[in-house]
């Protein structure tokens, strides 16, 4: 199976027992754009807040942070978060937990790793797209943070990468401009001089083009998507 959808999301599977974790990766890991692992909730926190996968795989019953602890902190991170449960039990109980937390599947072990790679299949309309189309041709990839102009690579400092990625939350939260001051304590940690925000743009707009940025007088600047 080959799909575009599963190819552009990050898997992170929680899981204390080392085989079975090596068992779904060749099992399934293949078909996304990443697939990584972690041995036990205190991990995969640390993991989930580096990357921010879209989809968390996880054991219910593990050492220093359980998998439904886990889960919690992540749902208090981002409600949306796609969390699947593994469990060795049947136990009413805790699989009650698991949906109290807003967990959208479990699966009771043993499990079957096509089941798992279907239902993350079906999970395609409820992620969205991670793919945004800006006008003349630019692509962002939300997956891997890349920006593409007609399927060419753009580098981007780490700074513009920052900037572009807020323009994005910015248009997607129906905010739509990015202040002026805001670039500037997102950028530099301090209100560095317009001149300064000026020249970061130019540079910004030569990696880019000039329709790929709108600036809106006295206010900030928003991105121009194709509708």
């Amino acid at each position: 199976m080959r799909n575009k959808f599963l190819k552009s999301l990050k898997v992170l599977f929680v899981e204390d027992e080392e085989k079975l974790s090596l068992l779904l990766k060749n099992a399934i890991g293949d078909h996304f754009h990443s697939f990584l692992l972690a041995k036990d909730g205190d991990e995969g926190l640390h993991i989930y807040k580096k990357v921010f996968p879209d989809v968390v795989i996880t054991d219910i019953m593990m050492p220093n942070k359980s998998g439904l602890e886990m889960a919690q902190e992540i749902k208090r991170i981002n409600p949306q978060s796609k969390i699947i449960i593994l469990s060795a039990f049947s136990d009413v109980e805790k699989l009650l937990g698991a949906i109290d937390t807003g967990v959208v599947k479990y699966f009771i072990k043993p499990f079957d790793p096509d089941e798992v790679l279907q239902y993350i299949l079906s999970l395609e309309a409820s992620i969205g797209k991670k793919l945004l189309n800006f006008l003349d041709g630019f692509v962002f990839n939300k997956t891997t943070n890349s920006l593409y102009k007609n399927n060419r690579y753009i580098a981007l400092s780490k700074k513009e990468l920052l900037f572009l990625q807020a323009l994005v939350k910015n248009y997607e939260g129906n905010r739509g401009i990015l202040e002026y001051a805001t670039i500037k304590n997102m950028i530099w940690k301090e209100d560095v001089s317009d001149e300064r925000l000026r020249t970061f743009i130019r540079r910004f707009r030569e990696k880019t083009s000039k329709e790929f940025l709108i600036n809106v007088k006295g206010l900030g600047y928003q991105i121009a998507f194709n509708q």
